[in-house]
Formats: C-alpha cells, structure tokens, sequence
C-alpha cells in the first residue's frame, strides 16, 4: 500500500541566511503546521543501515573519476555504482530527508499514472529528482502559493505536465499568466494530482536554457493555441493529457526493413596498392561494418579503424610511426616508473591512480587466459599501459571502466605499444564519458531517449510509470560500449563495428534501442517496479545475440531515415541534418529539454539519405 511504501514528513520553505529552500523532514522529526507529505521509497532506501553508509566504501562501479587532490580529507559520499542508480538525500538522524534551495528548483512534473494519489515531483537543476511527494492531507495550493513569493513557474505548451521554474527576479512580461491561472492545481480540490516522474523532466538536469516558445505560451485553460514563432499552432489536446499526444504518436514511422549480415573481412592484401596505402577506406570500413573482422586481421585493421595507422600512409611510413610512437610511449612510460615511493606519498592524484588501475586490473576480465591467474604477464601490460595513460591524459586520469576498454585491444594487438595508442584512439571517441560532469553521459541518455520515444512510445509511457523514464539502466552499456553485456569474442565484433562509424556516429543508441525493444514483452505488462527493471536489464548480461541485435539496430536506422516526418530533433541523433543557427549559438541547447520537445512536436522533411552497402 501507499502509506506502507512511503515515509510520512512536513514539507516547508525555510530561509537559511537569506537563502529560500524547500525542505522535508521524517514526521517525528517535529509537529510544525506545514503541509503533510508522504515521500516513496524504492526497496532498500532507509537508513544507514539499509544504504551500507560507511566511510570506507568503495563502489564496485564508479561512474566518474574519485581520485581527487584531497581524496583522502573528502568527506563519505555515497556514489553511483553499477547495481544502483537511485539519488540519494542528506542523511539526518539515520533518516532520508532533503534540502534543496530555491534557485536549485528546475522543474515540476504533475501525476500521470496517479491513480487517484496526488503526485508532485520536483527537479533539480544538477537533473536529480526528488522523490515523489504525495498530498494526502491537502496543503498543495498554500505550498504553491508561498513558492510563488520566490519563483516563476512556466508552463510547456507541449506537455501541460511539465513546469519549468524561474527565479522571480527573471520573470518578466514574456510571464503574462498570475500564479493562480497555471493549470496546477485541480478544480474543486485542493490536491496536487497532475505531476509525476517524466523521463523529460527527471533524467538528467542542466536543461536551464529554455526558449521564447515556451515563455511565450502560457494561457488559461479556455485560451486559444498561439501560434509560435518558430512554427504552426499547436493542437488543443485533451484535458486529460494536454499536447501528451502530439509527442507520442505525431510521427508514423514506416514498415520496418529486413536486415541481412554479411560475411566478416577476410582479405587484406587486396586493398592495398603497391606501396601498402589503402586503395578504399570507405569500402572497407562498409565491409566492417556489415560482417566484422575474421580474427587473423583484427590486429592490423584495428589500428586504421582506431587512428594509430593513417588510411592512405605507406608501409614505409608505419614503420616510421611505429618507430616514433614507441619512443614515445616509452618515454612517458619511464615519467611514471621513475617516480619514489616518496614522492608518490605527495601526489595524491598519482596515488590515486595507481590505487585504482591495481584493483581493477585484478578483476577484469580474469576469465579469459590471456589475463587469468596470478603474475600473469596480460595483467602487467594492462597496469602499465593504464599508468603510461595517466601520463598522457593527466587531466583525465584513471576512471573506473578504461580497464574494459583496454582488454580487449591488449588481447588482440598482445603489444604493449600498439595497444596504448589503440585506446587512445578509442579514448578519442568515448574521453567525453568518463569526464567528471557527466554531461556527455546525460545528453546520450537524452538521445536514446529521443530516439525510443519516437520508435516505440508505449514502451517509453510503461517506462515512465515505473520511475524507469530516465533510462538511467542504459548507462553502463553507453559508458564503456556494451563490454559487460556481451561475451568478450562478441565484443570483438561489436567495437569494430562500431569504429566504422556506419552508418551513424550515434549507431551505439540505436543498439540498445534494439535490445529495450526486444525486452517489451517482459517489460509492458508485467508488475516490475524501478528496481526489477533495473534488475532484469542487468541480467541480461550474456543472454543477448549480438548478430540479431546489430541486424535489429540496423532496421532500425532504415525505418528513421526513410520516415516522411521525422522529428528534427531525432534527425540530429542520427546525424541526417546539423543544429540550427540558434541551437549552434547555445552549446547548452543541444541538450535542453525545451528543445527536445519542441523538435519532437515540429517533426520535418524527411532526409532522402540512406547508406548504400555492398
């Protein structure tokens, strides 16, 4: 039941050295007259005991770097780890409770899948939501009302769910609307029962630019549609879901193509011309593409598909590289080995570092024999190549996962050399996820989404219902490609396809829509909640069919291009148009929320561009 999955507290706004934040504490916590609210949990949220909140944790997974230069004054935190991607809240007298400033206020969401409950959820702008609060006793409109002294609240013309807040020294007259004339509250009750948990408002934050169009189109309920400046009128929608349908189900995609594979690489020589170039990178990375590498060429081809070797250089010119880059390597090899033990003792970052590559050489990949058991000379090269990788990229450092990256490449090149400028070049494509603001990680997130809701809308509402909209589970898969999710000969195949960037940069997305689509018939239907989703998509590590996936994904991307009305927004997943003059002068617009759905309503021409293969 409600009040046996949910933890009763008094929500107030308090000023705390003239700063405005909104609060929640547990109800034994005091008796003060504030609106009641019931906050839910998922299972395992509680105390310190439930959380195993102590101070020498160490997540198994850890979703951006640790190590920094006070790591070892930094106070505990809970962090990210693979089994769980739930925020967590200040931790006061062994209760959850949350305190979060006015000005941290991003969004609020109204119910949908309320079932008569009275859901409110908040959002901050670091993208974390807050968990949902339930109006049992009424109190919504007061609590609206004292917000309104400290913010502006803006409501979307194309999902009358979601409210974006300002803070009131920025409202202006582009906010027309009284606090009282935003469809917030419920007619004829005072309850909160029109927001809820929205993969577009909950999933990652950050979203704070946010255009005319939206400012411009607050109205009473009985108001005409205006007409926006960057396009048509909307269509009223029903009360129920005001502009839910245009969003969902405005685009009708066609039939979707039969896919074949084809046969993997299995001929080098005959690419070459008589001074070793590479008569036709295109042709071959095409023949990647559709069928893979047979074994016996990875170890040659890996290196023009990963940057270390130019397409069109000579054989006489590789060497020439080969022989620099080693020097090279070497040299930055020798920075770290010759560093003392004390003066590693004062550098905590390289310290750091260190402790981090020592772990996690010690548990990837240990199955397979080229790394497994002890003083085995794969896990030196592997230590050593992501030590020389800190001396290379010290800005970025070591993150937990590049041992994942770099496995594979090791066991395919078996040359300590050749595999760091391997990963380099792969670092070249991935650095972004490993960066410490996550933003690359939140705008893929926001694109896979993008991608799902236009390709299977019903899966995206079942999603959405559940706590699960953000896609938050997908992370791992985007963070290091798949690497834990396939068998280790799969992934061979699955990153060099990949690295042919065909037929999009972004084909990785369009993986794992492949593999969430196949998963609707479990998923739709079913009783999973947040954490059995979560449970389920981790399980199915190994059980997947890589060759059924890739053909899948491929069907996919024909179905979106030759779709008549793809939305724009969809189409700069896919790489089929650039960002608009506006969005290329707002580098924060690419991944606003605002334009997601705007470019969801507008749709657009259809690109006539289709890859050809052989």
């Amino acid at each position: 039941t409600l009040q046996e999955t949910s933890i009763p507290g008094f929500i107030r706004i308090v000023e705390r050295a003239g700063v405005p934040a909104l609060e929640w504490s547990p109800l034994q916590d005091e008796g003060r007259s504030a609106p009641t609210v019931l906050y839910s949990r998922k299972d395992g949220e509680g105390g310190e005991e439930d959380m195993n909140f102590d101070p020498g944790y160490e997540p198994d997974w850890a979703v951006i770097s640790t190590v920094k230069k006070d790591r070892e004054h930094a106070q505990p935190q809970r962090l990210f780890d693979e089994n769980s991607w739930k925020h967590f809240f200040f931790l006061i007298t062994g209760q959850w409770a949350f305190s979060l400033p006015l000005s941290e206020l991003y969004s609020l969401r109204r119910a949908r899948f309320s079932l008569g409950r009275n859901f409110m959820v908040l959002t901050s702008r670091g993208g974390h939501p807050l968990p949902p609060l339930h109006f049992h006793r009424g109190g919504t409109r007061e609590l609206l009302k004292a917000l309104h002294h400290y913010i502006v609240l803006d409501q979307s013309p194309v999902d009358g769910r979601l409210f974006l807040a300002y803070p009131r020294d920025s409202s202006s007259e582009a906010f027309p609307q009284t606090f009282d004339k935003l469809q917030i509250l419920d007619d004829g009750s005072d309850i909160v029962a029109r927001f809820i948990h929205d993969p577009y408002a909950t999933t990652f934050g950050g979203f704070s630019k946010v255009t005319n169009f939206f400012r411009a189109a607050l109205r009473p309920p009985d108001a005409p549609v205006r007409q926006a400046a960057h396009g048509p009128g909307l269509p009223a929608q029903p009360d129920d879901e005001p502009g839910f349908e245009l969003i969902t189900c405005g685009v009708e995609l066609g039939p979707r193509p039969d896919v074949t594979r084809g046969q993997p690489l299995d001929k080098w020589e005959e690419f070459l011309d008589s001074e070793g170039r590479v008569t036709d990178p295109e042709k071959v990375k095409e023949l990647v593409f559709r069928g893979g590498i047979t074994p016996s060429l990875r170890k040659e081809v890996w290196k023009f598909l990963l940057g270390f070797y130019p397409w069109k250089s000579t054989s006489k010119e590789r060497e020439d590289i080969l022989r620099v880059k080693t020097d090279e390597y070497f040299r930055m090899k020798v920075q770290w080995k010759s560093v003392s033990e004390e003066q590693e003792m004062r550098n905590t970052l390289l310290r750091g570092y260190r402790s981090l590559i020592e772990r996690d050489v010690n548990r990837t990949d240990r199955n397979n024999t080229f790394f497994s058991g002890n003083d085995n000379p794969g896990l030196t090269l592997l230590h050593d190549v992501l030590m020389t990788y800190c001396m290379y990229n010290f800005d970025l450092g070591y993150v937990q996962g590049m041992s994942d990256l770099l496995s594979p490449i090791l066991f395919v090149t078996q040359n300590e050399v050749e595999s760091f400028w391997c990963l380099t070049g792969f670092m070249e494509l991935v650095h972004h996820n490993f960066e410490e603001s996550q933003e690359a990680m939140k705008e893929q997130l926001l694109q896979l989404s993008i991608l799902l809701k236009a390709l299977d809308p019903e899966l995206c509402d079942f999603l959405d219902s559940q706590d699960s909209g953000s896609l938050c589970f997908c992370f791992r898969w985007l963070l290091i490609w798949f690497k834990r999710e396939f068998s280790f000969e799969d992934i061979l195949t699955l990153w060099e396809v990949l690295w042919s960037q065909l037929p999009c940069s972004n084909f990785h997305l369009l993986i794992a829509c492949s593999i969430l689509e196949s998963q609707r018939g479990e998923l739709i239907g079913s009783d999973h909640d947040f954490n059995t989703i979560l449970k389920h998509i981790n399980e199915l590590t190994m059980k997947l069919d890589l060759q059924s996936v890739l053909r899948d994904a491929e069907a996919i991307y024909l179905q979106l291009v030759c779709c008549k009305d793809l939305p724009r927004k969809v189409k700069q997943v896919l790489g089929l148009c650039e960002p608009s003059s506006s969005e290329e002068a707002t580098p924060d617009s690419q991944s606003s929320e605002t334009e997601h759905l705007l470019c969801q309503a507008e749709g657009g021409a259809a690109s006539s561009h289709v890859p050809t293969y052989p």
